[in-house]
C-alpha cells in the first residue's frame, strides 16, 4: 500500500472517531434553557418539549462502542499500512482454515489419487465429492450437467479436442489448454481467403458432414476443396481433427461454436480463440486427479452422480 493510501485510510478512519467523540461530548455539554417543570418553553398544540438526559444504559453503550473502535483499530490492521498488535491477516487465516481443511480432508483426497481413473470412475463415494469440485470450479463453463455451451465443449459425449483418454484429460485440467500459447488457436482467414474464399470454403466445409447445399452452395463447395488445403494441416486432409493441436472433427454434427453456415463463415473469417485454464495450482494434483475420473466417467458410464 502507498503513504497516500495509508495516509488516507487513518486519517479517514480517525477522523471518523473524532467526529463521533465529538458528537458525544456535544450532546452532553450544551445547556439547553429549562422551565421549572423541566421543560424548554416550546409548546405546540398543546404538546410541550421536555430536555430529559439521555438514559445511562445509552450513554454506557455509545463508550462500549468508542472504547471497542479503539481496540479493534489498534489490535487489526485498520489504519492503512499499521499491522496491528495481534499480527492478524486475512492471508493468515486463510492459510489457518486451509491447513485445518488439508488435515481433515487431505488423507481421502490422496487414498483416491491412488487409485486408477477407471476404478475411480465407478466410486460412487467419490463421484459425489467431484461432482462438488466440478460444480464449483468447472459448471460456470461447462454448465451444471455438464453439456457445455457455445464455446464450451459438451463433457458427456465421445467427441474431444485433445483427446478422452484419462491421460488427455488429466493433462487438459493440470495444464490447461491456451489458445494464446504456441499459436494453437484458429486464425482469421478473411485477409487471406478473401470474402469470396470464406463462403467457398464454408460450402466445403459443410459437405464434409454431409450437409445438403443449394445448387449454387455447390459450385462453392467445388472451388472450396482447393483452397481448404490451408485448412488441412490443423483439420486434415480429410477433416477429421487432430487431437494435437485441438483442432475439431469437421466430418460430424458436433460444432463448438455452431454449425450454421453463418456462424462457420464467421469463425473462418475471424478465428476463435478460446482457452481452458489450467487447475493444478488451484486444486493440486490429488483433486485434478479426483476431477480427471469424474469427467471421463460423463462419457463413459461411471457411478451416478
Amino acid at each position: 500500500m502507498s503513504a497516500f493510501w495509508s495516509a488516507y485510510i487513518t486519517i479517514l478512519s480517525l477522523g471518523c472517531l473524532a467526529f463521533v467523540v465529538g458528537a458525544f461530548w456535544l450532546a452532553n455539554s450544551i445547556n439547553v434553557h429549562r422551565e421549572p417543570d423541566n421543560t424548554t418553553g416550546h409548546d405546540y398544540d398543546g404538546i410541550r418539549e421536555y430536555d430529559n438526559p439521555m438514559p445511562r444504559w445509552w450513554k454506557l453503550l455509545y463508550i462500549g462502542g468508542v472504547l471497542f473502535f479503539i481496540f479493534y483499530v489498534a489490535a487489526y490492521p485498520a489504519l492503512g499500512s499499521y499491522k496491528g498488535f495481534l499480527g492478524w491477516t486475512s492471508v493468515g487465516e486463510h492459510d489457518k482454515d486451509q491447513a485445518a481443511y488439508d488435515a481433515k480432508y487431505g488423507p481421502i483426497f490422496k487414498a483416491y489419487a491412488q487409485k486408477p481413473v477407471e476404478e475411480l470412475a465407478h466410486d460412487e463415494a467419490a463421484m459425489k465429492i467431484a461432482g462438488r469440485l466440478f460444480a464449483n470450479n468447472c459448471a460456470a463453463c461447462h454448465g451444471a450437467d455438464a453439456r457445455g455451451a457455445k464455446g464450451f465443449p459438451n463433457l458427456t459425449d465421445d467427441d474431444w479436442l485433445y483427446g478422452g483418454s484419462p491421460e488427455k484429460i488429466k493433462e487438459t485440467l493440470l495444464h490447461g489448454r491456451l489458445a494464446v500459447e504456441g499459436g494453437l488457436k484458429m486464425p482469421a482467414w478473411k485477409d487471406v481467403l478473401g470474402e469470396q474464399g470464406i463462403k467457398e470454403v464454408t460450402a466445403y466445409v459443410l459437405t464434409l458432414s454431409d450437409r445438403k447445399l443449394s445448387a449454387e452452395d455447390q459450385k462453392l463447395a467445388e472451388v472450396g476443396q482447393a483452397k481448404f488445403a490451408a485448412c488441412a494441416a490443423c483439420h486434415g486432409a480429410d477433416g477429421r481433427g487432430n487431437y494435437a493441436v485441438g483442432a475439431p472433427n469437421l466430418t460430424d454434427a458436433i460444432w463448438l461454436y455452431g454449425g450454421s453456415k453463418a456462424t462457420i463463415e464467421e469463425t473462418l473469417r475471424h478465428g476463435r480463440n478460446g482457452a481452458m485454464p489450467a487447475w493444478e495450482k488451484a486444486l493440486g494434483a490429488e483433486k485434478v486427479h479426483l476431477l480427471t475420473a469424474y469427467v471421463y466417467s460423463l462419457s463413459h458410464g461411471g457411478a451416478k452422480h
